[in-house]
């Protein structure tokens, strides 16, 4: 026996009877022969939230793709897009054909009945059991009656017709319909995995966060905008301000206030009454999107962005002093502007400032809040730390998600493995701790989890430290989560990027995105991680994939992949499209790319298969197919213990 006996009597107390622990090896075998479910991966939403709900509900095209393998030539072009739009928007595309008097009973039968084809192709590879589990109670036993409905059964045709008939006697033709569409949509995306950045730049990143804790199966590896908002949860002054400078440069206000309850009415007043003169031009926001709750006059949203930047440089300033080991002290350039002469030196070179108005900043002390920056900055905090619905959905970011994964052979992370020049490791040093690669991974997956979760009581100063990371790792030179030398607000705001011939505002990428291009690269981060060369890949963000310059996301022989395309509309320009989406399902991994989301246009994502698998995968392929085959050793060796007569059955 490799069970312990105390073992298999705790297993027998679920499987009381060597006919009972039969039973479920024979379940769990069948199981272990189905067909993987389809994973997604998603990276950088960026609070895009309507082309993301686009993207979940048309399962990025797959959907529509799913509807024309099922009827082909037997519907028009126009007929199949109109079916797809019913699955993605049941409620609006039933109000729409209400309204207008289309909503006959023989409509709604032809529909269900289209419906239950498409809903009997997604649901093949699962298990009955699996797909009952997924409809609604209420409708569950006509569904699966449908769904298995045998069109040479003579005897049953009328009994399926009645079923259809008493749907439209009740009047529940239309929740019938919108319970048919959900199933598919759930049925078609088996589990969604996020590559970080679900915050900032977009406009309701907290409409994000809420589809995403309504899914069925859901984990997260964090990317840097995420953990700044993470950071700002936990207290993080730096990380409080960091969100609020990009909120206001973005116009993002009703993500803040109506979404997360954020009063930012102490900021503006601030900001009013200390920059009220101050034209700030160089804060002036990015109006992507317009707010629908709180609008906000640019120019005071250009003052409030002036304002909270300022504290933030000076926040980050003693951020910076107080930990010498982050190696930051090139980044602190308050104390190298000439206030009177109205320049700054960086790296030895002296620039012209172009905004020199510098009204809370005192020359001789310039990491000094003032009285009335320290009450704001405090107020802020609380409402950060006060925010109900933020405080929930920081709280699922830890349940659900990680600085990497390993899943079925493929490794996920946000950004990068930080590496030095020649190509090695690079390693992180903090105090006594030197640590590099999964070895990093692992140490700041601790860390951050302790900036959350431990009793500040318990052990204050490493709480404060753990704290104060959070900060570095949103941008610090060897943080996973940025991947580049430095962050240059400060150059962007205050100097003339463009102008400067050697553009002090440049960000140099890690060496890690040039060496990542070489398969030998990848196969030896993979080694470091546990996984073997053959079959694995890695699959990150963070860097958009610039298409209308001849970029590919795929890379190093089709084993990385950078599925960052660009979906909050800020990259559009740049990228030519708005992301990816990394489909890997039982016969191939393939990348959907995104057209810009129109509401009222044609969003179906291109669709290219980028690797073939050598065979189908099936579920015991797979590392829930490993948890299942252990299940089935220890039942196996239950049964040996009840036919030897070391276990008694109970009767």
């Amino acid at each position: 026996m490799k069970r312990s006996v105390e073992y298999l009597k705790l297993l027998s107390e679920k499987f009381p009877s060597a006919r009972m622990a039969g039973a479920e090896v024979i379940n769990l075998k069948a199981i272990c022969g189905l067909p993987k479910g389809t994973e997604y991966f998603f990276s950088d939403l960026h609070g895009e939230y309507e082309s993301f709900g686009h993207l979940l509900r048309s399962s990025s095209g797959i959907i529509r793709a799913k509807i024309e393998e099922t009827f082909g030539n037997l519907m028009t072009e126009a007929d199949q897009l109109s079916l797809a739009n019913l699955i993605y928007y049941p409620d609006r595309i039933l109000s729409e054909k209400r309204h207008k008097g289309e909503m006959t009973d023989e409509w709604i039968k032809v529909t269900i009945n289209k419906l239950t084809e498409i809903c009997r192709v997604v649901s093949s590879k699962y298990t009955r059991s699996k797909v009952r589990k997924k409809m609604p109670s209420d409708y569950g036993y006509a569904i699966d009656e449908l769904l298995h409905l045998d069109p040479n059964d003579f005897n049953k045709k009328q009994y399926y017709q009645e079923i259809l008939n008493a749907i439209v006697e009740i009047g529940g033709g239309e929740d019938f319909v919108i319970a048919l569409c959900k199933l598919i949509r759930n049925l078609t995306i088996d589990s969604l995995h996020i590559i970080g950045d679900i915050f900032d730049r977009g406009p309701r990143a907290d409409l994000v966060m809420e589809e995403l804790m309504n899914f069925h199966d859901v984990d997260i590896q964090w990317g840097n905008h995420d953990i700044s908002w993470m950071g700002a949860a936990c207290g993080n002054t730096a990380c409080i301000a960091n969100v609020l400078r990009i909120a206001t440069g973005y116009n993002s206000f009703d993500v803040l206030e109506d979404g997360y309850g954020i009063n930012l009415r102490p900021l503006s007043m601030f900001a009013a009454e200390v920059y009220g003169d101050d034209p700030c031009e160089r804060f002036k926001p990015h109006i992507l999107d317009e707010n629908k709750f709180d609008s906000i006059d640019p120019l005071l949203a250009a003052r409030m962005c002036k304002a909270i930047t300022i504290i933030q440089l000076k926040l980050e300033g003693q951020l910076i002093k107080r930990h010498p080991e982050y190696g930051l002290d090139n980044r602190l350039l308050l104390e190298k502007i000439d206030y009177e002469n109205g320049t700054v030196e960086i790296d030895g070179k002296t620039y012209e400032l172009q905004d020199k108005i510098f009204e809370t900043v005192d020359p001789s002390d310039p990491y000094k809040l003032t009285d009335a920056e320290e009450q704001l900055i405090e107020t802020l905090k609380a409402s950060f730390r006060h925010s109900s619905l933020l405080q929930k959905h920081i709280g699922f970011l830890y349940s659900n998600g990680s600085i990497y994964k390993i899943c079925n052979g493929n490794l996920l992370y946000h950004g990068c493995i930080p590496m030095d020049e020649n190509g090695d490791f690079q390693k992180l040093k903090f105090k006594d701790e030197e640590v590099y690669g999964k070895e990093l991974m692992d140490y700041l997956n601790v860390r951050i989890r302790d900036a959350y979760f431990l009793n500040e009581a318990d052990d204050p100063l490493k709480k404060a430290d753990d704290v104060d990371l959070m900060w570095y790792l949103w941008g610090g030179p060897v943080s996973p989560l940025f991947g580049k030398d430095k962050i240059a607000t400060f150059e962007h705001v205050f100097v003339d990027v463009k102008g400067a011939d050697d553009n002090p505002g440049k960000e140099t990428f890690n060496p890690y995105y040039e060496f990542s291009k070489d398969v030998r690269c990848v196969d030896r981060i993979l080694a470091n991680f546990g996984l073997p060369a053959k079959g694995s890949h890695i699959i990150n963000g963070h860097v958009p994939v610039k298409v209308n310059r001849g970029e590919t996301p795929v890379k190093a022989e089709g084993k990385l992949f950078v599925i960052d395309g660009g979906l909050s509309k800020a990259y559009h320009a740049t990228t030519g499209i708005a992301g990816y989406t990394l489909i890997f399902n039982s016969h191939h991994l393939a990348l959907a790319e995104h057209k810009p989301y129109e509401p009222d246009g044609e969003n179906t994502p291109e669709i290219q298969v980028v690797e073939r698998m050598q065979k189908r995968i099936r579920v015991g392929d797979t590392d829930i197919g490993e948890e299942l085959t252990r299940e089935i050793e220890d039942l196996k060796e239950l049964l040996q213990a009840y036919h030897t007569g070391l276990i008694k059955e109970k009767r």
